[in-house]
């Protein structure tokens, strides 16, 4: 027996590995717990209109920050939030970069805003309400631009002024809701638009300086604000919000300029929040459908966060209407 006993010893070793790296073993990636991001992401602060940016293998969230008591009606926005994730679940708050009382000649309220990067700086443009009177011919709202050297800033400035106001030829009642993409071949559109009028306008290199007139973007079906473009190989898709309460419709074109052609609904109306404002992006291989809700328990249409689902195509390239999940999406490396 006590000849036996090393062999035995040797068989119940081999036997153990065995277990451990089989495809029945516990420690198995298909049997460990999968991680979610949840909705909505953030418990606090308040979050909404959700802008996204992809850099160094880090995915950079802005949003604005809903600050409305609750059971008080209206908008009080006054500053924007930067946050960051590299798998979709652990996330990173940088606090609030950017502030109405960073731009000399804004008022009030710190509506959506858009982020893009271009020439290693980061460029941040954000409607406000301007200070000066003289400029406020509608609702007076003025669109402007920060510029950082790194997504989480600092940010500033640097131009003093806003890009966009009421008194600008052909803007638009309500100066709301910028995205800027910068195409292929280095040129650079800005697109707006709310209260069912949608416009764009070129802008030169520096990122600061209209590039030519303000023109009419027509063929956007159900059109009511929140214009966003991403492209996917040779097709742009420009999604908005659709009506009011709103949904998120899209229309898609083989040019930046269109003509735009209507394909459907992405995002149903959201329950308690008739604002419907998405951001769209490919991380790490897989792609996200950004949106807010007012799903926290004291959420409400002044109190929104910001949550995340899977954005999926079909065969031909068109998208799937999203599915909103309460536990959002997986952990990702």
């Amino acid at each position: 027996m006590k000849k036996l006993f090393p062999l035995l010893l040797l068989i119940l070793v081999f036997s153990s590995c065995q277990t451990k790296s089989g495809n029945s073993s516990p420690m198995n990636s298909e049997n460990e717990e999968v991680k979610y991001s949840g909705n909505p992401l953030f418990e606090e602060p308040f979050t909404a209109d959700p802008s996204v940016l992809v850099h160094n293998d880090t995915l950079y969230l802005f949003t604005g920050s809903d600050e409305q008591v609750e059971g008080v009606d209206g908008f009080l926005m006054n500053k924007w939030y930067i946050f960051s994730t590299t798998d979709m679940v652990n996330w990173t708050n940088h606090g609030s970069k950017l502030s109405v009382d960073d731009f000399e000649w804004g008022s009030h309220n710190a509506f959506a805003g858009d982020i893009v990067e271009n020439h290693g700086r980061f460029w941040w443009y954000v409607p406000i309400v301007h200070k000066d009177p003289a400029t406020r011919v509608n609702e007076g709202f003025a669109m402007g631009v920060a510029v950082a050297d790194h997504p989480t800033g600092p940010y500033h400035d640097p131009v003093g002024e806003a890009l966009i106001m009421d008194t600008t030829t052909n803007s638009i009642p309500l100066n709301i809701d910028p995205i800027v993409f910068v195409d292929d071949d280095g040129e650079v559109y800005f697109y707006w638009g709310s209260w069912n009028e949608v416009r764009m306008v070129k802008l030169k290199s520096n990122m600061m300086e209209l590039d030519g007139p303000v023109q009419n973007v027509e063929g956007l079906t159900n059109f009511f604000e929140a214009p966003y473009v991403h492209k996917r190989g040779d097709t742009y898709y420009m999604s908005y919000a659709a009506g009011y309460p709103s949904r998120t419709e899209y229309a898609t074109s083989k040019s930046i300029t269109g003509p735009w052609k209507h394909q459907g609904v992405i995002n149903d109306t959201i329950p308690n929040s008739p604002t419907n404002h998405q951001a769209i992006v490919n991380f790490k291989g897989n792609d996200y459908f950004i949106y807010h809700t007012a799903g926290l328990e004291n959420g409400g249409p002044f109190r929104r966060s910001v949550c995340i689902d899977k954005l999926e195509y079909d065969e031909n390239g068109l998208i799937k209407k999203v599915v909103r999940t309460e536990k959002g999406v997986s952990m990702i490396e």
